[in-house]
């Protein structure tokens, strides 16, 4: 069903023996977002996309892709996917590639020269598709297994790491396609250690550490608030009580560093620290990064 969220896990968990590789993920991606997932080596990405495309099954928990239980042959057909790790045969050409791939996801053959077209297309290779993959470049390969991954019109496309190999110029050829795709109402799950890259073209964030997601929403919702760093002297004890109201409070060589604090709060934060005894010498105000907020959560799960 079309209401259905494009993918949906609860509780999600995978044990090898003794090895917890996923504790218990839980989240929900709305169709038609490029959702950004995020987290350290270790933290289960790999596995929870494996889980997601049925190439291991959970040791509990449950989730739907496009509505149905993971595992579902005929849902497959409308997932595309890009590995982070892939090989294609070095003597085929690029568009025999696309053309293997076509009759491994039975697409219907009349419609083959159009769907190789449109990809190579799509990916900036459309002068290439005659030229043996031997021959290209990583930056290339990444270029064709993204077209690949278009394939069948698909409803949903997970992308993993998918610029890790291209120069400034391929990546944001990767980001106009992958807002395209939003734009047409696919669903794209993009799995990348690229925080800056994932703040330009993601609409929804999950970051997951230890195989739990420890903190998701909208990026405006997970950077809301500013960081304020104060240079104040003569502050008390209680004095850096008074503020804790603000937002996280840390004490940083001589500065006072407030995070989440709304930008109408500001000129409150400076009228406290006076009244609670404290001169201030110099505010200074910053918006938190994707990558301030990814590594102070990380900090406080460890």
């Amino acid at each position: 069903m079309i209401d259905e969220p494009a993918i949906r896990t609860r509780d999600l968990a995978k044990r090898y023996d003794s090895t917890v590789a996923l504790a218990g993920l839980t989240m929900t991606i709305p169709r038609g977002a490029v959702f950004g997932f995020l987290g350290p080596n270790g933290a289960g990405k790999t596995t929870a996309v494996k889980l997601l495309l049925g190439l291991a099954r959970p040791t509990s928990g449950e989730a739907e892709v496009l509505g149905v239980p993971i595992g579902d042959r005929a849902s497959r057909r409308r997932v595309g996917y890009l590995p982070e790790l892939f090989r294609y045969q070095p003597w085929l050409t690029a568009r025999e590639v696309l053309a293997l791939h076509c009759e491994l996801a039975g697409i219907d053959r009349a419609a083959w020269p159009r769907e190789i077209a449109d990809a190579l297309a799509t990916v900036g290779l459309a002068e290439r598709g005659a030229t043996r993959v031997g021959t290209f470049s990583k930056g290339m390969q990444q270029r064709l297994g993204l077209g690949v991954a278009l394939l069948g019109d698909p409803e949903l496309v997970l992308l993993d790491e998918p610029t890790s190999a291209l120069d400034p110029v391929g990546r944001h050829d990767v980001r106009e396609i992958t807002r395209a795709l939003r734009d047409r109402g696919v669903t794209v799950f993009l799995n990348s250690h690229l925080l800056a890259e994932v703040e330009q073209v993601c609409d929804r964030v999950a970051i997951v550490d230890r195989g739990r997601v420890i903190a998701d929403g909208t990026l405006e919702e997970l950077l809301r608030g500013e960081t304020v760093r104060v240079r104040v002297t003569d502050l008390s004890a209680d004095g850096r009580a008074a503020i804790a109201r603000f937002g996280d409070v840390a004490e940083e060589g001589g500065w006072l560093t407030v995070r989440g604090i709304d930008a109408p709060a500001v000129p409150d934060l400076v009228a406290a620290l006076v009244r609670a005894g404290g001169r201030v010498h110099a505010v200074e105000t910053a918006h938190e990064s994707l990558e301030d907020r990814f590594l102070r959560l990380l900090g406080g799960a460890s």
